[in-house]
């Protein structure tokens, strides 16, 4: 479902994106608006589904999880109860921050954080362990150029 944006609401959604943690005055004043507008508009954007929440971001390497995998999946098994153990699987693991299926060769991309190869290693046997994987590829990021939560608007 496409939502009508005017410029002031993509004003608005860009300073949220760039600082949630802003105040409503200076997000008004960022956009060239006042308090009551700026939070009117926020209001409709989250019940209409544009905003879908608030969070914070965390410096991953700080917090010890240096290392960054992308797991590439095939697998044979397409039936709904062998999706159904797979979602449950990957939802079940923190370590798992984004999942995808995938048109092409391979059928799934994960995006894992882990402190080090061992803590992958635990994650990786654990999945096969609960589900039929036919061939797990995983690349290990050796540096993050580019990464943005930001849509572009």
């Amino acid at each position: 479902m496409n939502v009508k944006l005017d410029e002031l609401d993509r004003k608005i959604l860009g300073q949220l994106q760039r600082d949630g943690g802003q105040s409503l005055d200076e997000i008004a004043k960022q956009v060239g608006s006042s308090k009551t507008p700026v939070w009117n508009r926020i209001r409709k954007m989250r019940e209409r589904g544009v905003i879908l929440q608030t969070t914070v971001l965390l410096d991953a390497e700080s917090l010890g999880l240096e290392a960054c995998f992308f797991v590439l999946i095939r697998t044979s098994e397409h039936e709904a109860d062998w999706q159904e153990t797979f979602l449950h699987s990957l939802q079940a693991r923190p370590e798992v921050m984004e999942a995808h299926r995938l048109a092409g060769d391979i059928d799934y991309i994960l995006k894992v954080r882990v402190p080090n190869a061992r803590a992958y290693d635990v994650f990786y046997q654990a999945l096969i362990s609960e589900v039929k994987i036919h061939n797990v590829t995983a690349l290990l990021s050796m540096e993050e150029i580019k990464s943005t939560t930001a849509l572009p608007l």
